[in-house]
């Protein structure tokens, strides 16, 4: 069984699924909006969230990640309760990532060697995702 990750945005979903395939040169991803839904008769989709991403799905390096946008008016909270780890046995994939990842975000440790990897860092990128980095030897 796999763990899958589920990602929620707050409206910019579409741009975060843009950029992440970008970063891991991944297919672009089939989007569903809101929009797509079937009518419900009990719930009337307000005009803005027509055009937000429902559910949509990432292959990063084998492991799949799914987002969403929340509806308008839910609440939602930046994922500081999330990380996502990118374990390689590539140093260059690792600092290739980490550099494009780190692009607006907030680096909390950069790459460097700790007692249980050869290179480790963490960030969180410009959409409030928190990523860790680990040289699988």
């Amino acid at each position: 069984m796999a763990v899958e990750v589920y990602l929620n945005f707050n409206g910019n979903c579409r741009e975060a699924l843009e950029f992440y395939a970008e970063v891991f040169e991944t297919e672009q991803p089939q989007i569903m909006t809101y929009g797509q839904m079937p009518p419900d008769p009990e719930f009337t989709l307000p005009e803005e969230a027509k055009n937000l991403v429902m559910h949509a799905r990432l292959n990063i390096n084998g492991s799949t990640v799914m987002f969403s946008d929340v509806l308008p008016g839910m609440p939602f909270v930046v994922g500081n309760n999330i990380s996502l780890t990118i374990a390689s046995k590539n140093m260059d994939e690792i600092k290739s990532i980490f550099s494009k990842l780190k692009k607006g975000g907030t680096v909390g440790m950069d790459l460097q060697e700790t007692f249980w990897s050869k290179c480790y860092g963490n960030l969180t990128d410009k959409f409030g995702i928190g990523w860790q980095f680990n040289y699988d030897s």
